[in-house]
């Protein structure tokens, strides 16, 4: 199984200006600068909803990591793009605030590169997911204490981005 379609995302430079489109795949082999979309939902025990990655996807297969993530489309807000994944990805809703961004280069292996200019959303809700199996292989709420030795003790179990935001940024999240 594939991911990637015919999906674009929108080449940015290290200010978010647009600079092009270019089909998702190919900028992930050429490692080019892009926009993306990463959601953090906590419930009311604070406990953080992750994701375990279908085994069909084009990188980062069966890892660990955040709510749910996308590329914007053209057009779209970076707002509308969370809303819409939360929803495709996860099955739910919540009402979503952008908590910061960041840029970040990391190798996934099978020669492709993850360069994005990441906006991150954090959003509360204590609803029971009803994941895409194409997207989600499992889910799970995760105790932050419990989050943090699993990070410390096996961090190949998380992606690459997941471990880039929660070393340097995950804090950020709970102002």
């Amino acid at each position: 199984m594939s991911d990637t379609g015919n999906e674009l995302v929108i080449l940015v430079d290290e200010q978010d200006n647009e600079i092009g489109l270019m089909e998702k795949l190919q900028a992930h082999k050429e490692g080019l600068l892009h926009r993306a979309i990463s959601v953090f939902i906590v419930n009311n025990k604070r406990e953080l909803l992750l994701q375990q990655r279908a085994d069909g996807k084009y990188h980062s297969p069966g890892l660990w990591t955040n709510t749910c993530c996308t590329h914007p489309r053209q057009g779209e807000s970076v707002r509308q793009a969370a809303d819409r994944r939360l929803l495709e990805e996860m099955g739910m809703e919540a009402k979503l605030k952008k908590a910061f961004s960041f840029i970040y280069k990391a190798p996934m292996g099978n020669g492709l590169i993850e360069h994005e200019y990441d906006y991150v959303f954090i959003g509360n809700s204590n609803q029971t997911p009803k994941p895409d199996a194409d997207e989600v292989k499992a889910w799970r709420y995760v105790d932050i204490d419990v989050l943090d030795k699993e990070m410390r003790l096996q961090p190949d179990r998380f992606t690459e981005w997941f471990k880039i935001c929660y070393r340097d940024h995950f804090f950020d999240l709970f102002k």
